[in-house]
């Protein structure tokens, strides 16, 4: 019987060693040396083999011979799941769905496999016992006599019931905790996230079945193993949001498939994870008084657009040095701002206490509400309260311009559907839209010092 041969390498030089060393003498990188599988031997074969009758046989051909057909998607019955991954999944696509523990990962891909009533699925869990997933499909309320369940962590046993089950879809819940018997370290190492992705890897590529590998994230929010894991896979997925509120946004990170400019937002419920398809109806606060510091701005979530509320409030600073905090936005764009506002507005923060909030529980990189934040701080500064039903759209220079943004005519749509009167735009963003094909009414302005005017000035 030939041997499994195995050997160290170094993670930040490629630096090989028949053994473990704490310092690579190459790079002088300390505990980068990690183990990886050179050969596993002729009876090492993938359990997953005569899978399919077909055998795929390697050779070099011409491109221009390569014959391309349009493979139809599986399409879920979750509307925001298929904008995500782009239409629908795709046979023999691996995808990786990463998030903090508790945000909801399991129960999603678990409301997906049910509910994907005529497509065999299998769903792996190394987390939890049999009678743990039926108790949390009891409360999804969904029924499916083709999705099989399957409480294992070695990769071998698996792949055997695989070939068994022949599955249309396997879910894996978590890479994490899987483990192969080629690698000798414990689960969660990172040479057995490597082999374990790469045996999936390879079994979605040879058999044309659909692998989701839930994984973990670090403390710092990046997903816990190698980096190549996200080369090896074909879609990642980040599903991420406050567990104080109910809301939860499925972003995509990487797509061979698709856009990765797409999202997904879910609401948390007691039945499981409910699609939101107008989610700027849920995120705009309903008040029955205007109130000063808010500020409502026309933003984009990859291609879709979205109304969301900014919240600030400007009091006077009791203690020697003023706070900046913020939630759901950057801190140091909001130094920014208020250095715009000292130096072109002669608005002085110098002295005050700052507070910007993104209500819902969003965190927004877009800059093209930079206009809402800096009208919800002076509406807070003097306060005055905002004229109802106004929003805002444009992105702010440092020399208090109003700097035109992208998409402008998707923005005001929205703005006009959910019966906004008013939306204040770049004046350099003209040429972006028809005025006439809008019966809102739309205010362009250049500058900082316009729209305080406009705003607070009647």
């Amino acid at each position: 019987m030939s041997k499994l041969k195995t050997a160290y390498f170094c993670s930040n030089c490629g630096h090989e060693s028949a053994k473990w060393v704490g310092k690579c003498p190459a790079c002088n990188e300390w505990n980068t040396f990690v183990e990886e599988v050179i050969s596993k031997g002729p009876e090492k074969a993938d359990g997953w083999k005569d899978y399919s009758n077909t055998q795929r046989v390697s050779k070099t051909v011409p491109l221009n011979k390569v014959t391309t057909t349009d493979q139809g998607r599986i399409e879920t019955n979750d509307g925001e799941m298929n904008r995500v991954l782009g239409g629908g999944i795709v046979p023999g696509s691996i995808v990786l769905v990463a998030g903090e523990p508790g945000i909801g990962k399991s129960t999603l891909f678990l409301q997906v496999g049910l509910r994907l009533s005529e497509v065999v699925t299998l769903y792996v869990s190394g987390e939890e016992s049999e009678q743990q997933i039926k108790m949390r499909a009891d409360r999804l309320n969904a029924k499916n006599d083709n999705f099989y369940i399957l409480t294992e962590t070695s990769t071998q046993t698996i792949f055997q019931e695989i070939k068994k089950l022949r599955p249309q879809l396997v879910i894996v819940d978590s890479i994490q905790t899987l483990q192969s018997n080629f690698i000798e370290s414990s689960p969660g190492s990172v040479s057995q996230i490597r082999e374990c992705a790469a045996e999936f890897q390879r079994f979605a590529k040879e058999t044309d079945v659909p692998v989701f590998l839930i994984g973990h994230i670090t403390k710092d929010g990046s997903i816990a193993g190698p980096k190549i894991l996200e080369h090896m896979v074909d879609t990642v997925l980040q599903f991420e949001g406050d567990r104080h509120y109910a809301y939860r946004i499925l972003r995509t990170i990487k797509n061979r498939f698709g856009s990765t400019a797409e999202l997904g937002i879910y609401e948390m419920s007691g039945t499981g994870m409910i699609p939101v398809s107008n989610p700027s109806e849920i995120l705009i606060a309903q008040k029955e008084e205007q109130l000063s510091g808010s500020g409502i701005a026309a933003t984009m979530e990859g291609m879709r657009p979205l109304l969301i509320e900014v919240q600030a409030l400007v009091t006077q600073s009791v203690y020697g040095t003023p706070q900046r905090t913020v939630s759901g936005f950057d801190l140091r764009r909001l130094q920014l701002l208020l250095a715009v506002l000292e130096k072109r507005g002669g608005f002085h923060f110098g002295m005050k206490d700052v507070f910007v909030n993104i209500a819902g529980g969003l965190k927004i990189e877009d800059p093209s509400i930079d206009l809402a934040v800096i009208c919800a701080l002076l509406s807070s500064y003097e306060d005055v309260p905002l004229p109802q039903l106004i929003c805002f759209a444009g992105e702010v220079g440092l020399n208090g311009e109003i700097r035109a943004v992208n998409r402008i005519e998707q923005r005001i749509a929205e703005a006009e559907k959910l019966g906004f009167e008013k939306i204040i735009v770049s004046k350099y963003n003209k040429k972006g839209f028809n005025k006439q094909s809008f019966t809102i009414e739309i205010v362009p302005l250049s500058r900082v010092d316009e729209v305080y005017r406009y705003l607070f000035s009647t």
